[in-house]
Protein backbone atom coordinates (compact mmCIF):
# COMPACT_ATOMS: atom_id res chain seq x y z
CA UNK A 1 0.00 0.00 0.00
CA UNK A 2 3.13 2.50 0.57
CA UNK A 3 4.24 2.12 -2.93
CA UNK A 4 0.80 3.10 -4.25
CA UNK A 5 0.36 5.50 -1.75
CA UNK A 6 1.37 8.91 -3.82
CA UNK A 7 -1.95 8.20 -6.15
CA UNK A 8 -5.52 9.17 -5.41
CA UNK A 9 -7.84 6.44 -4.75
CA UNK A 10 -9.66 7.06 -8.09
CA UNK A 11 -6.44 6.73 -9.84
CA UNK A 12 -5.99 3.24 -8.25
CA UNK A 13 -9.10 1.73 -8.70
CA UNK A 14 -9.06 3.06 -12.35
CA UNK A 15 -5.21 1.50 -12.21
CA UNK A 16 -7.01 -1.58 -11.01
CA UNK A 17 -9.55 -1.95 -12.65
CA UNK A 18 -7.71 -1.76 -16.65
CA UNK A 19 -5.02 -4.37 -15.27
CA UNK A 20 -7.75 -6.86 -14.34
CA UNK A 21 -9.31 -6.14 -17.52
CA UNK A 22 -5.85 -7.00 -19.44
CA UNK A 23 -4.36 -9.87 -17.54
CA UNK A 24 -4.85 -12.77 -17.13
CA UNK A 25 -3.93 -13.40 -13.51
CA UNK A 26 -4.10 -10.39 -10.79
CA UNK A 27 -1.40 -7.60 -11.02
CA UNK A 28 1.61 -7.59 -9.46
CA UNK A 29 2.46 -4.16 -7.75
CA UNK A 30 4.75 -3.53 -10.52
CA UNK A 31 1.72 -3.55 -12.67
CA UNK A 32 -0.58 -1.98 -10.76
CA UNK A 33 1.65 1.05 -10.36
CA UNK A 34 2.14 0.92 -14.62
CA UNK A 35 -1.62 1.22 -14.55
CA UNK A 36 -1.80 3.82 -12.19
CA UNK A 37 0.45 6.01 -14.19
CA UNK A 38 -0.77 5.13 -17.73
CA UNK A 39 -3.83 7.80 -16.08
CA UNK A 40 -1.31 10.03 -16.17
CA UNK A 41 -1.73 10.45 -19.91
CA UNK A 42 -5.40 12.14 -19.07
CA UNK A 43 -4.34 14.95 -17.27
CA UNK A 44 -1.88 15.96 -19.57
CA UNK A 45 1.37 14.49 -18.12
CA UNK A 46 3.76 13.02 -20.95
CA UNK A 47 4.75 9.25 -19.89
CA UNK A 48 7.71 9.40 -17.67
CA UNK A 49 10.54 8.46 -19.82
CA UNK A 50 9.02 10.97 -23.04
CA UNK A 51 9.12 13.47 -20.27
CA UNK A 52 12.99 12.70 -20.16
CA UNK A 53 13.88 13.17 -23.31
CA UNK A 54 11.85 16.29 -23.20
CA UNK A 55 13.97 17.65 -20.79
CA UNK A 56 17.29 16.88 -22.16
CA UNK A 57 16.35 18.16 -25.30
CA UNK A 58 15.02 21.40 -24.19
CA UNK A 59 17.31 24.51 -25.64
CA UNK A 60 18.09 27.24 -23.31
CA UNK A 61 16.23 29.43 -21.57
CA UNK A 62 14.69 26.26 -20.16
CA UNK A 63 11.88 28.24 -18.45
CA UNK A 64 11.33 29.93 -22.19
CA UNK A 65 10.36 26.93 -23.94
CA UNK A 66 7.01 25.48 -24.32
CA UNK A 67 6.89 22.51 -22.50
CA UNK A 68 4.55 19.40 -22.60
CA UNK A 69 3.21 20.17 -18.99
CA UNK A 70 4.96 21.86 -16.16
CA UNK A 71 5.95 18.78 -14.38
CA UNK A 72 8.68 18.11 -16.99
CA UNK A 73 10.22 21.54 -16.64
CA UNK A 74 10.10 21.57 -12.38
CA UNK A 75 11.63 17.49 -12.76
CA UNK A 76 14.34 18.87 -15.02
CA UNK A 77 15.17 22.19 -13.05
CA UNK A 78 15.54 19.66 -9.87
CA UNK A 79 17.88 17.85 -11.66
CA UNK A 80 19.57 20.05 -12.34
CA UNK A 81 20.14 20.57 -16.52
CA UNK A 82 24.09 20.68 -16.07
CA UNK A 83 23.62 17.26 -14.71
CA UNK A 84 21.15 16.05 -17.50
CA UNK A 85 23.03 17.64 -20.52
CA UNK A 86 26.42 16.32 -19.32
CA UNK A 87 26.05 12.37 -18.06
CA UNK A 88 24.76 9.70 -19.57
CA UNK A 89 21.32 8.30 -19.44
CA UNK A 90 22.03 5.38 -16.99
CA UNK A 91 22.78 7.74 -14.47
CA UNK A 92 20.52 11.16 -15.34
CA UNK A 93 17.03 8.93 -16.04
CA UNK A 94 16.80 7.72 -11.96
CA UNK A 95 17.37 10.98 -10.82
CA UNK A 96 14.92 12.40 -13.05
CA UNK A 97 12.49 9.36 -13.20
CA UNK A 98 12.20 10.35 -9.06
CA UNK A 99 11.70 14.44 -9.45
CA UNK A 100 9.31 13.61 -12.18
CA UNK A 101 7.23 11.06 -10.27
CA UNK A 102 7.11 13.36 -7.42
CA UNK A 103 5.83 16.11 -9.20
CA UNK A 104 3.39 13.61 -11.06
CA UNK A 105 1.64 12.27 -7.82
CA UNK A 106 1.53 16.44 -6.64
CA UNK A 107 -0.38 16.83 -10.17
CA UNK A 108 -2.51 13.62 -9.00
CA UNK A 109 -3.41 14.97 -5.58
CA UNK A 110 -4.87 18.39 -7.71
CA UNK A 111 -1.75 20.66 -7.18
CA UNK A 112 -0.90 22.88 -10.05
CA UNK A 113 2.04 23.60 -11.02
CA UNK A 114 3.57 26.25 -12.68
CA UNK A 115 6.59 27.09 -14.58
CA UNK A 116 8.63 30.55 -13.27
CA UNK A 117 8.65 33.16 -15.63
CA UNK A 118 12.34 33.27 -17.21
CA UNK A 119 14.05 36.27 -16.07
CA UNK A 120 14.11 39.28 -17.84
CA UNK A 121 17.11 40.99 -19.41
CA UNK A 122 17.99 44.86 -18.00
CA UNK A 123 16.41 47.34 -20.23
CA UNK A 124 19.10 50.56 -20.90
CA UNK A 125 19.32 52.08 -23.68
CA UNK A 126 22.99 53.38 -24.38
CA UNK A 127 23.48 57.26 -25.05
CA UNK A 128 25.08 57.47 -28.59
CA UNK A 129 28.51 58.97 -28.71
CA UNK A 130 28.83 62.52 -30.07
CA UNK A 131 30.64 63.28 -32.90
CA UNK A 132 33.42 64.16 -31.34
CA UNK A 133 33.24 61.29 -29.72
CA UNK A 134 32.77 59.08 -32.86
CA UNK A 135 35.95 60.45 -34.41
CA UNK A 136 38.13 59.47 -31.54
CA UNK A 137 37.02 56.19 -31.10
CA UNK A 138 37.68 55.72 -34.83
CA UNK A 139 41.01 57.49 -34.60
CA UNK A 140 41.77 54.86 -31.49
CA UNK A 141 40.80 52.02 -33.51
CA UNK A 142 42.37 52.70 -36.63
CA UNK A 143 45.96 52.97 -34.80
CA UNK A 144 45.21 49.52 -32.51
CA UNK A 145 44.81 48.02 -35.85
CA UNK A 146 47.69 49.20 -37.50
CA UNK A 147 45.29 51.26 -40.44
Amino acid sequence: MESLADFPVEQILKGAKHAIENSEYLPTLNRMIECCQAGLVELGLPAPHDAYVEACQAPSPKSAQAWSHPAVYLAGRDSEWFFLANNEERLTWPVFRSHYQRYCAAVLRGESLTIPAPEALEKHAPEPLSNDEQLAALKELRESSGL
